[in-house]
Parts: C-alpha cells; structure tokens; sequence
C-alpha cells in the first residue's frame, strides 16, 4: 500500500554535517509500510522517481533516508519540506 506525506528532509545526525538525510514518516502512517522495521520503499519524492529504506529513529519513529542523488533529482535540500509517496519495494525471484 502507497502512503503519501509530506515533512522536512533533516541530517539523521546533527553532528555529521553532509552526512545522511532523512525524512521522519508520520506516526500514523507506519503500519501501512509494515510496521516499525528496515523496509526497501519506492516511489517519488516531490515527483522524482525515488528507492529508499525506512530506518528506525529512537524513540519510536520511522524516518526514510533520502541520497543526494535523490535530494538533487527532486530539487530539494536539507530543510526544505518535501513530498512522498512510497510504498514497500516488490521483488521477483529469478
């Protein structure tokens, strides 16, 4: 199932500068991707094709990283809100 949001893209950490970017998904919206677990999702990101993995964030929360390739193909930064649509990455067998 496709979850669809919107949230700012933040430093996972704040004291690694450059490092990875992440955008937490809404609390509500976690058991439409399969729970709080490491998921592969697909989509786009402010209508870019976007791959990504879900992470668990301390506390409770899920977030999604995002690569600068994928910041950069949906014309977005650290800090700017974005929008998501995602949903758990099919795979087929060979």
């Amino acid at each position: 199932m496709a979850v669809t949001f919107r949230g700012p893209v933040r430093q996972w950490r704040d004291d690694k500068p450059g490092g990875l970017a992440v955008v937490d998904i809404p609390n509500e919206l976690v058991r439409d991707l399969g729970g709080r677990r490491q998921t592969r999702v697909t989509g786009n990101l402010n209508g870019a094709d976007f791959t990504g993995s879900t992470m668990l964030v301390a506390g409770g929360g899920l977030c999604v990283g995002v690569s600068r390739a994928a910041l950069k193909a949906a014309d977005a930064a650290v800090g700017d809100e974005v929008e998501l649509i995602i949903a758990p990455a099919t795979t087929t067998a060979s």
